[in-house]
């Protein structure tokens, strides 16, 4: 590309950011990336009524985390700023007063109760366009003046062609061709001074120079709507390039009720930012038939629009969870120590002891190879921050063995790592090992009580690096703690 490309997300102030937001600012990040372009956030916040508190913030911390930066914005402002659309206002009238002096716009005095009513005959008699009946567009200029004399508010209609076709050539969904006919005189700026979509965003994407707009592929029914009104203003059209749906695993819209509501959400769920991105990414595009799991410069080495399916994608919590756990184990170890240290400082377990960075650093190697999101590694480990742990002797009596036979095994095991000279995996390992053959038990009824008596769980991370982490005195101490449970409870038995 010769020229410098230039993209935006625009997202609306109305709630918390969803998945299928940040996958349109993900597409067009990548792209921006990849061509060497200009990224800025723009805030779309012309429904007044929908806006929420926080919400642009909301936002802004949700593209941080997933990993996207910007050029412009509500928050490090630009060349092309204010980027909040109701600090545009006075852009957006008098580019409406400029279509209405041009014989392509006007006053519409016509009341909500008249429209309704407009609508409800419409449908009642089936007719083929539903929409506005052009009452107010030839008025007379003294109609108009007892109009606003008399205090009636007016909208700014824009005047669509009665015949023709509105072309689009898409970059996804290709050559499109849409029947003017079937479009009524759309509203382009409200009673309230504030515009419609349709109008903000053609002059928005206008001035501030967008070469290329992403968007949900929900919009393709305003493209008319948008063709002509750049035709009218003599602007040139962007490209275009709409997007699939994200949809849920039963083909439905997804929705809260199929899980989490927004982005922040998958952060506390454990889901590392370049793993959602990953996943996201794939929701819609592909590099090939089998490739999946890309570092964010790869994609962006790798992403182009023409890749993006027009097929609607499917949102699979599973799939997320594996791609999650691959990047969990493409982790070096200090970047997992920090996503993990940040987790639990964001969501404290509950630990006994508090972790510190070191102490997380310890338990990394250990359950790495055994994640699929973050939340997975406090029960693994939770042994290594207790001051005590559950015993069970169901669990520490091993099948195949009685609880004299566990006793010794566990009394031969705690003096032999008492007198080991070094306390670590390997020599932790060659000590147990053979010692199972000497108790003429095997190997897995020995390690399967020690890792009761230890960790007080059935599944652990691999027992001897757990053994080095949880430290010589505290193993000791533990065993000891497990041999008097069975010795008392067999005394109990015996009563």
């Amino acid at each position: 590309m010769t020229n410098k490309v230039r993209l935006r997300f625009a997202p609306s102030p109305t709630g918390n950011p969803h998945i299928g937001n940040i996958r349109t600012a993900i597409f067009a990040w990548l792209f921006a990336r990849k061509h060497g372009g200009d990224y800025m956030i723009r805030v779309e916040d012309t429904d007044q009524g929908r806006r929420t508190d926080g919400a642009v913030e909301s936002m802004l911390e949700s593209l941080e985390w997933v990993g996207l930066d910007w050029d412009e914005g509500p928050d490090v402002g630009g060349p092309f700023g204010p980027y909040v659309q109701s600090e545009r206002l006075e852009l957006y009238s008098e580019t409406a007063q400029s279509l209405i002096d041009a014989g392509y716009a006007y006053r519409c005095y016509c009341s909500p109760e008249r429209l309704a009513e407009l609508r409800r005959l419409q449908q009642e008699r089936g007719d083929e366009t539903i929409g506005y009946d052009r009452r107010c567009l030839d008025l007379t200029d003294w109609e108009r003046r007892e109009h606003e004399n008399s205090g009636v508010s007016f909208v700014v209609r824009f005047r669509m062609p009665s015949e023709g076709k509105s072309t689009l050539d898409d970059i996804i969904f290709g050559h499109l061709e849409f029947e003017n006919r079937l479009y009524d005189d759309f509203v382009a700026l409200k009673s309230d001074g504030f515009p419609t979509y349709h109008l903000a965003s053609v002059v928005d994407d206008h001035q501030m120079g967008i070469t290329h707009v992403t968007r949900g592929k929900e919009w393709l029914s305003s493209v008319p709507r948008h063709v002509q009104l750049y035709t009218a203003l003599g602007w040139q059209m962007p490209e275009f390039a709409h997007m699939p749906m994200i949809l849920a695993p039963d083909k439905t819209k997804l929705s809260k009720r199929h899980g989490a509501a927004s982005v922040m959400d998958y952060r506390d769920m454990g889901v590392l930012p370049e793993a959602l991105m990953n996943y996201l990414t794939l929701l819609g595009w592909s590099l090939d038939d089998h490739s999946e799991i890309f570092a964010t410069d790869e994609l962006i080495h790798s992403f182009e629009l023409e890749r993006v399916s027009k097929s609607d994608a499917v949102f699979d919590r599973a799939k997320l969870d594996w791609l999650n756990g691959q990047h969990i184990r493409r982790s070096d170890n200090k970047r997992l120590t920090g996503a993990l240290a940040r987790f639990w400082q964001d969501d404290p377990p509950e630990f006994d002891v508090e972790p510190d960075e070191e102490s997380v650093g310890d338990v990394v190697p250990l359950v790495r190879e055994r994640l699929k999101t973050l939340q997975d590694a406090a029960p693994l480990v939770k042994f290594l921050f207790s001051e005590e742990v559950p015993l069970d002797s169901g669990q520490l009596v091993q099948r195949g063995m009685d609880v004299e036979g566990t006793v010794v095994a566990l009394r031969e095991a705690r003096d032999g790592l008492a007198a080991l000279d070094g306390f670590d995996t390997q020599a932790i390992e060659d000590l147990l090992r053979p010692m199972a053959k000497d108790l003429n038990i095997k190997v897995g009824q020995l390690l399967g009580s020690l890792r009761a008596a230890v960790t007080g769980q059935k599944v652990s991370p691999p027992l001897f690096e757990s053994l080095e982490v949880l430290g010589r005195g505290t193993t000791i101490s533990r065993i000891e703690d497990a041999i008097a449970a069975l010795e008392n409870s067999e005394s109990g038995d015996s009563k």
